[in-house]
């Protein structure tokens, strides 16, 4: 067979020729043959330890009784008994706490990836730094208007953010509307006009953002003073935002910036706690079923708002 394979004038052909290359009938090597039916034995044999075969409502099981779901779950219980020791331990601990124990800081910031590209990410970016002009705040920054203290962290996590800022459009005239612009625009430089500041004060913009300008902590509204725009410093956007304002439902044009509560009942239990601490009360004395109403959201636990305090805190622009 193999001189007939050197000679191929000896050996017979299919009858099919192309541009003058004939096609000869050799037989396949036996090499490939048997792989072949290796590979036919070796379906068999999947099928018989595998599921394979469709049925109407399910499969065939397969004498392994093996699934993609059995081995995830095996995997994640795997991963949980790992974590376990460190989830139990960060249930106990303060956020403050957390971040004076280096193992448990690295823990807590390794665990929370996850976590926030899951629950965060989709507004604030992956690195905590939103695209420009999409309006979410910049978690890397020095600029928190609500505070930026791991315990002010946890509890904007916890309990939500939606700051209210009334459309002004019907109150002020062109001309005022104008000035006003000018005097964002200037202030932000750190050159505000007295002229600037005398309207400012005339039609009440520091009961919110305060007589410096620099806003109020406790109320969550913008640093005039500055130069980080949550929306915008161009003035057309600085224009729109004084005439529609934020949040103003009675406008159809005003801007939406609603941070959703990650955990309602935690951030009431925290509220609580320290004005009952502040007031010098006995916190045995808290009547819970009083305070809580059963249906507050709870959309991570405790320990999840914990670890992504950290993790925010640790982007840089924590306090």
């Amino acid at each position: 067979m193999a001189d007939k394979k050197n000679n191929p004038a000896q050996v017979k052909d299919t009858g099919h020729v192309w541009d003058g290359i004939r096609e000869l009938d050799n037989p396949c090597p036996r090499w490939w043959l048997n792989s072949l039916w290796l590979s036919g034995l070796l379906v068999i044999v999947y099928f018989i330890l595998y599921p394979s075969l469709p049925l109407v409502n399910d499969s065939t099981k397969g004498l392994l009784g093996w699934t993609q779901i059995k081995e995830y779950k095996a995997d994640l219980a795997e991963v949980e008994a790992i974590r376990a020791p460190f989830e139990e331990t960060l249930a106990s601990m303060t956020v403050e706490e957390i971040l004076a124990d280096q193992k448990m800081l690295n823990y807590a910031i390794g665990s929370s990836k996850v976590l926030f590209g899951d629950n965060c990410a989709a507004c604030h970016g992956t690195g905590g730094a939103p695209a420009a002009g999409a309006g979410y705040p910049n978690l890397t920054d020095d600029d928190w208007l609500y505070g930026g203290s791991i315990d002010e962290i946890e509890m904007s996590i916890a309990k939500g953010r939606a700051g209210m800022m009334p459309a002004q459009g019907s109150l002020l005239n062109t001309e005022e509307v104008d000035q006003l612009v000018q005097f964002v625009v200037n202030s932000s430089v750190g050159k505000a006009t007295e002229a600037g500041m005398a309207l400012y004060t005339a039609k009440g913009c520091f009961a919110c953002h305060g007589a410096d300008a620099k806003g109020v902590k406790m109320m969550g509204s913008a640093n005039l003073t500055d130069r980080i725009w949550r929306f915008s410093g161009e003035e057309e956007q600085i224009r729109h935002t004084i005439i529609h304002g934020v949040n103003d439902g009675a406008d159809v044009e005003t801007r939406v910036a609603v941070m959703p509560a990650w955990n309602e009942k935690l951030a009431i239990v925290r509220q609580v706690t320290a004005d009952a601490i502040a007031d010098d009360e006995d916190l045995s004395e808290i009547d819970w079923d009083d305070e809580l109403e059963g249906d507050e959201a709870e959309r991570l636990t405790e320990t999840d708002i914990k670890k992504l305090a950290v993790y925010v805190h640790q982007f840089g622009g924590g306090q």
